[in-house]
């Protein structure tokens, strides 16, 4: 008999490995991997990009002053490190949004490889926007700068990262416009049918209705 046999090897695709095929048109677990895997580094090189040449931009300077013995803030009071760090969360989650949306519309379909290689890629990329805005600061040692400008001169102390929870901005930006356009635009799911009317649920006139507790007299 050439029936199908429950109990026989799962049926092999062309490759030639077993299971591979998917009903439905779904990809397989092997795909979406690679889908995920190979958003990382082009994730990375394009958000670190544009993320280390917006924040020494767009960052404020910490202003130095040198009595000819110490270097001190001009101003004790001054918010300029810190608003340097906001700089860069804030400017990683607004490039982290964009390239969430843009991952979004070129793998609409990707699932969750798609989301943490999304994630990783951000990361990545905020690690190296980190290194690469100092880097374009060209950070000089302070105490020779302010021996170079004298004593009295303001100068600016060289970008640094203080707080540097501040590069979870770009990875969390990036999977928040991804899963945000992923919740207005992406593919939904088939509704299920309704409910089957069992033929007990119907009375004499095919309407559907319940037992009755009455009894017929």
């Amino acid at each position: 008999m050439g029936g199908h046999d429950p109990w026989g090897a799962p049926p092999r695709t062309a490759g030639g490995s077993p299971g591979r095929a998917e009903p439905g048109g779904h990809r397989a677990p092997d795909r979406e991997l690679r889908a995920g895997a190979v958003l990382v580094l082009p994730v990375a090189a394009l958000t670190g990009l544009l993320l280390g040449l917006l924040w020494p931009w767009l960052a404020p300077r910490v202003p130095l002053v040198s009595d000819g013995e110490a270097v001190y803030l001009e101003n004790s009071e001054s918010q300029e490190a810190i608003a340097a760090d906001g700089t860069f969360l804030l400017l990683g989650l607004a490039v982290g949004a964009i390239a969430g949306v843009l991952v979004f519309l070129l793998r609409r379909r990707g699932g969750v490889p798609v989301v943490l290689g999304l994630a990783l890629g951000a990361l990545l990329g905020a690690l190296a926007a980190w290194r690469l805005g100092v880097w374009l600061d060209f950070p000089q040692d302070v105490a020779e700068q302010a021996r170079s400008v004298g004593e009295g001169v303001v100068f600016d102390a060289p970008l640094e990262l203080s707080a540097k929870v501040a590069l979870l901005g770009l990875p969390f930006g990036a999977v928040a416009g991804y899963l945000a356009c992923t919740a207005l635009w992406g593919p939904r799911d088939p509704e299920a049918p309704p409910a089957p009317v069992l033929p007990w649920s119907q009375d004499g006139n095919g309407r559907a209705g319940g037992f009755s507790g009455r009894s017929g007299r």
